[in-house]
């Protein structure tokens, strides 16, 4: 969804096998939303998220990175070994990105936000992640498919040989959870009356409830206001904006006298000639 016009919001429950294509549908359709305009940056919500299918995984990160590796595997036995690296596109044309990761985010997600932190694709905001990455293989103990042994065989790296296992991802932007609080006016306040199941004031009167609440009413502000983590991610996509405008004025600034010296050298040359 778009959290302001220019910037959206894509949120990840766990890593299921269609994932990474859920991914890059919702990229399209968050450019497509903006119509002329582009889509100047990006948040990846993977807190409270537990993991799942390491292939998804994958294909998420390599959604945002266009070389390099993702992620491998060491083990015991070296020929178990794995390793997995990123196609030769970048899907997202490198929209700047904000990863939210906390305690809740394992496995996989760690592996997504691991490679983008190494590759410096995104800054990761939140909390540390919660540290499970390890590789556990079942072994049967016998015919009867319902019994075997989980052995774990290996542990997961990021691209920096960083170990995720009891450590977790550190986050590039320690914030930690809150709620954003308003000041309220003196209509706005909660009273006995605003509550569901209150006793009658005995008198035969009901209570009124405060001036423009309801008792059952839940909150209508949008899920940035409500969310002070996900604000924080915004304003920081706000700042990296404002940072690429001002390279790029920087850049322009620095190639226009140059361009207009090789002019001004050609102008003259020309009119020496006989």
């Amino acid at each position: 969804r778009v959290l302001e016009p220019g910037y959206g919001y894509i949120r990840l429950s766990q890593f299921q096998m269609d994932s990474g294509k859920e991914v890059l549908k919702a990229i399209d359709k968050l450019k497509d939303e903006q119509g002329d305009q582009p889509l100047k940056g990006l948040v990846l919500d993977l807190r409270n998220n537990p993991g799942g299918v390491l292939q998804a995984a994958v294909e998420v990160a390599d959604a945002f990175l266009s070389d390099g590796l993702i992620v491998y595997t060491k083990g015991r036995m070296g020929n178990t070994d794995m390793s997995y690296s990123a196609n030769p596109d970048d899907p997202s044309n490198g929209i700047p990105l904000v990863v939210l990761i906390n305690s809740g985010s394992a496995s996989a997600s760690e592996i997504v936000a691991g490679a983008l932190q190494d590759h410096h694709r995104a800054v990761l905001l939140g909390t540390r992640s919660f540290g499970k990455g390890s590789v556990q293989t079942v072994l049967p103990l016998s015919t009867d498919e319902e019994r075997g042994l989980k052995l774990t065989t290996a542990l997961y790296y990021t691209p920096n040989g960083r170990s995720i296992q009891a450590e977790g991802i550190k986050p590039d932007i320690q914030v930690d959870l809150a709620q954003v609080t308003h000041n309220r006016t003196e209509n706005s306040g909660y009273r006995e009356a605003d509550l569901q199941g209150h006793l009658e004031n005995g008198n035969g009167k009901k209570g009124k409830p405060a001036k423009g609440k309801k008792a059952d009413a839940k909150s209508e502000k949008p899920l940035d206001e409500r969310d002070y983590q996900l604000s924080q991610a915004l304003n920081i996509l706000k700042g990296m904006h404002i940072s690429r405008l001002k390279a790029d004025q920087s850049d322009a600034t620095l190639i226009t006298p140059s361009a207009q010296a090789s002019a001004d050298t050609s102008e003259q040359t020309q009119a020496h000639q006989p």
